[in-house]
């Protein structure tokens, strides 16, 4: 079994976390609260040397098995393995693999795929270094009505899947579906489309200090799927995309808050520093930076506080990652290749003080818990990546001393046979060396019995 027997009879989200206070399970945890602040609040850390860097890797055809992959990296410096390839696990067939997370005990990792609509449990703590594929669901589209699995965020005995667009026509209306950790479907809650709702959606990331929940909208399924020069030529398609995102009452899943956020906001990152109150996005077709804090008076607002790079080139700002103090954010660029580091101690006023250029293109990054190593991907989507030489597949591996990233080791994916490198996860050899899960008894979280 995946988790305790009684978390399988609960059928909302909030009775999940009300019986996870009652049995232990944590729903806060103190001051920093991921190895990367991608992850979910809700998962153990990896403070110190991650072992294991999984990549979740699209297939290409003609290229090796041609299959979506789960690709093990030895990042351990050492070990005798470090920096290579120590597992690859085919999911059989290419389905546009995209993002993963973990479950709230680190034990398995979810990986969705956005065209086939499956989703794909691995287990990665028999065998951290050799993951498993033990169950594969097929019936996210019957069961939520949505498409395109996109963002895996844990809570507490459940997972949290939010999805691209709807079943019906595959536009901009989505949701989030809820899900146990035994792949079990509970719930689906729409977007929405009211008070100044567009219906979009993409990411979600909770701050549960906060009772806070951030959802962005970039845009639906059938924009994902076009060629990148296809629908940049399309008027009409390019006015679909979403332009708010939502601040959401955690615990009963009901919007508080809807912002115009013109451009479409990718992904949404909290710093879980102490004291802080704040969380970042980015807008793909504006390069803009929003931070979201509360005021003097405790409501969420929203504050557009940077530029990045020139937005008239669409530099296409893509994946970001918070440093676990708060004080430094990682953008990466698509259409240059480049990674921007931005001093973040002040949120609302932040300035890029490092730029370099990674490869042709440059889509993920991920930094360690300490900081001092930073790994980067390249794929965006496979009909989105560029062509020809300038399709760059790689996991590359740096050193970072706060002045400059230093190459420890790179892959080629292509050389490799591996297809394009899209997500990443770090993992510890032996789970049994990370922090607890620890329930607060200062400040429990009381959520309500009937959302």
């Amino acid at each position: 079994m995946y988790l305790k027997k009684k978390f399988l009879k609960l059928k909302t989200v909030t009775q999940a976390v009300s019986m996870a206070v009652v049995m232990g399970v944590a729903v806060q945890m103190p001051s920093a609260i991921a190895d990367e602040t991608s992850c979910s609040p809700f998962t153990p850390l990896v403070k110190g040397q991650e072992d294991f860097v999984y990549v979740w890797t699209l297939g290409v055809k003609g290229l090796g098995d041609e299959s979506d992959k789960l690709v093990t990296v030895d990042a351990n410096p050492a070990s005798k393995t470090y920096g290579k390839v120590i597992s690859k696990l085919s999911v059989g067939g290419r389905g546009e693999a995209h993002h993963m997370g973990f479950t709230d005990d680190r034990k398995y990792m979810w990986a969705g795929a956005l065209d086939s609509n499956k989703i794909f449990i691995f287990d990665v703590a028999t065998d951290p270094s050799k993951p498993k594929l033990v169950k594969t669901l097929n019936n996210f589209v019957a069961k939520s009505g949505l498409v395109g699995p996109h963002t895996f965020y844990a809570i507490p005995g459940r997972m949290i899947v939010a999805a691209l667009s709807n079943a019906k026509d595959h536009g901009g209306q989505t949701g989030m579906a809820i899900y146990t950790n035994a792949g079990e479907y509970v719930s689906t809650t729409m977007m929405p489309t009211t008070n100044g709702g567009d219906g979009f959606g993409y990411d979600a990331a909770i701050n549960p200090n906060k009772n806070a929940m951030l959802t962005t909208a970039f845009t639906g399924w059938n924009n994902y799927m076009m060629d990148l020069g296809k629908l940049i030529k399309d008027k009409d398609a390019m006015k679909q995309f979403g332009n708010t995102t939502v601040m959401w009452d955690y615990k009963t899943m009901k919007p508080m808050k809807i912002f115009n956020t013109p451009g479409a906001a990718l992904e949404a990152r909290w710093s879980y520093a102490p004291g802080d109150n704040w969380a970042v996005t980015t807008t793909a077709l504006t390069s803009e930076i929003y931070v979201y804090k509360q005021d003097d008076h405790g409501e969420w607002q929203q504050h557009k506080v940077g530029t990045i790079g020139d937005p008239a080139k669409i530099p296409l700002p893509v994946d970001i990652s918070l440093v676990s103090s708060g004080k430094g954010l990682w953008i990466n660029t698509f259409m240059d290749g480049t990674t921007r580091y931005w001093d973040m101690t002040d949120p609302l006023h932040p300035k890029e003080t490092y730029t370099k250029k990674i490869g042709e293109q440059v889509n993920m990054v991920s930094p360690s818990f300490d900081g001092q190593r930073v790994y980067f991907t390249t794929s965006l989507l496979s009909n989105w990546d560029m062509k020809g030489k300038s399709d760059d597949q790689f996991l590359k591996a740096y050193n970072w001393d706060g002045k400059e990233l230093k190459l420890a080791f790179e892959i080629d994916f292509y050389k490799e046979k591996l297809g394009r490198a899209h997500h990443m996860k770090f993992q510890a050899r032996d789970l049994k060396t990370l922090q607890p899960l620890q329930a607060s008894t200062a400040n429990k979280l009381n959520f309500a019995s009937n959302p």
